[in-house]
This record gives structure tokens, C-alpha cells and sequence, in this order.
């Protein structure tokens, strides 16, 4: 253990200086240590955040029976490196606190690839009847067969947000309570005459965006063109929430890193779940 704790001491003291000494400064070492510091995949950072490979070769991996295995010396290292430190505002308490919850004694908390409570997040470019639109897909993991594979869970199209602006009140138009003494003959009035026949259904009517995506994108309407950010939600530390985003820049702290960290209040997961598939 003191090892461990011995080597992230030095891994972590030659991120200090090299940030010390400002981005691109003269005098900064090439190679000394950062590929090493690099969370280079989504991958690695589940590894690390687990305490599953060595902190100075990520091709090393730990596996149960190995003394280093989720050692907690071993992890308290490796989160202390798995946050944006440059550009986000996560307060130095915060990231204690989260730190010392993960890393319980009597709970620790581990991430897990194959289970619920994590998201991906994707905007991509695609081409809506000739204009450049941006669209932010959600995606999730699900088994399939013997393996899993990522599938879209939903979509946000700002070119179909405000195309079912169902009206209430006494704007919204209805059919009378006795139209099934007419043969509903006046449905008239909701395919003909109307501009919101979604006024005509029940209250709890919500549009289905991503069969709607899928439709345009069968009729050739919507064109895929590039795919120009990925970010990840997990929900899976019980009272936590945090968003990992991928960072490429000089220095050390670069790759895979959390951007974002939530300490949960009751309700607060249902609202950023809403806010992230938006439902606001």
C-alpha cells in the first residue's frame, strides 16, 4: 500500500508542476509522465475509478485475487486525477466528500459497465430537408444475446419542439361529449380544419420525437452527417450524480474526466434525468 500510495505521490506532485508552469511553457517535458495521467478511454475510467489497473501502466490490469485489487490507497489516487480541474467549478469540498463516499469503508461504491444508471449523450449534425440541424441522441445499453449493444433511447430535434404546442384551456378545440350520435362526423374539424389536431387527443398525449426522427430519416428528409460531442450521465453512486466529458488539451489533466458532480437531494435525480431527456 505504500507503494501505491508512494507512486500517485509522484504521479501527482509532476501534474502540479508541469500545470504550474502554464500550457505550452518553455521548459516542459515531452513525454514525462503523461500518457500515464491520460485517462484515455471510457474504459480506463471505469478502471480506475474501480482501482483496477496500475497507476503507471494502464495496459496492467488488477483482477480479484490481486493485492492491488480496488485497493483503496490505489483509488483514492486515481479519483484525485479523474476531475477537470482546469475549466470546471466542482469546489475542492465537494470532491472530498464524494471521494470519502465512494470509497466508505463500511459501503464502497464501484462503477459497472453492464449495469443500469448511466447514459450516453451525443450531438450530431444532421441534414433536415437541405438545412444543417443539430440533434442530441441519448443512448443506453441493453443485452443482446450474449453481449450488449448501445441502442437510442431518445431524441432532441429543435426543428420538431414546437410542433406539437397542444393548446389548453379555452383555446383548445374539442369534440362534443355527443359526436358518436353524429357517426363522429365532425372529426372533420380535427383533420380538416384544424392546425393542432393534437388538440383532439387526451391529456396525457406526449409526442414520440424518436419514431417521429426515424420516420424522417426513413423518407430521406433527415440526413446523418458527424457526430460532434459525447458526454456520459451516471446516476449509479447512490446520492451522486456526475457527467464525465472527454478533454483534449496539453498537460496532464486530459481524457476522460468528471466535469460535473451533483450531490443528490430528495427529487433531484428524477429533475436532471428530465433535464437531460429533455422533458422540462
Amino acid at each position: 500500500m505504500r507503494i501505491i500510495t508512494f507512486i500517485f505521490a509522484i504521479l501527482i506532485a509532476s501534474i502540479s508542476i508541469v500545470s504550474g508552469q502554464g500550457i505550452g511553457s518553455p521548459g516542459t517535458v515531452k513525454d514525462d509522465g503523461k500518457f500515464a495521467a491520460s485517462t484515455k478511454q471510457l474504459n480506463q475510467f471505469f478502471r480506475r475509478f474501480n482501482g483496477e489497473e496500475s497507476p503507471t501502466d494502464g495496459n496492467v490490469r488488477f483482477y480479484p485475487g490481486d493485492s492491488s485489487y480496488r485497493n483503496v490507497a490505489l483509488r483514492r489516487g486515481f479519483l484525485e486525477i479523474l476531475f477537470d480541474n482546469q475549466t470546471s467549478s466542482i469546489s475542492q469540498n465537494l470532491k472530498r466528500e464524494f471521494i470519502d463516499s465512494v470509497l466508505s469503508s463500511v459501503n464502497p461504491k464501484y462503477l459497472n459497465f453492464h449495469r443500469n444508471g448511466w447514459l450516453a449523450e451525443v450531438q450530431a449534425d444532421f441534414l433536415y430537408k437541405g438545412k444543417r440541424e443539430k440533434a442530441t441522441l441519448i443512448l443506453k445499453l441493453q443485452a443482446e444475446g450474449l453481449g450488449y449493444e448501445w441502442v437510442i433511447d431518445q431524441v432532441s430535434f429543435p426543428p420538431f419542439k414546437n410542433i406539437f404546442n397542444k393548446p389548453v384551456g379555452d383555446n383548445k378545440d374539442f369534440l362534443h361529449p355527443l359526436s358518436h350520435e353524429l357517426g363522429f362526423m365532425n372529426l372533420r374539424r380535427a383533420f380538416q380544419d384544424s392546425n393542432s389536431p393534437e388538440a383532439y387527443t387526451e391529456s396525457t398525449f406526449t409526442p414520440d420525437y424518436l419514431t417521429l426522427f426515424l420516420y424522417e430519416m426513413k423518407q430521406n428528409n433527415i440526413r446523418y452527417q458527424t457526430v460532434t460531442d459525447v458526454k456520459f450521465h451516471f446516476f449509479q453512486i447512490d446520492g451522486w450524480y456526475f457527467e464525465v466529458h472527454q478533454f483534449n488539451r496539453p498537460g496532464f489533466n486530459t481524457g476522460w474526466l468528471i466535469s460535473n458532480l451533483v450531490k443528490l437531494n430528495p427529487g433531484d435525480k428524477e429533475t436532471i434525468q428530465k433535464y437531460i431527456y429533455d422533458q422540462n
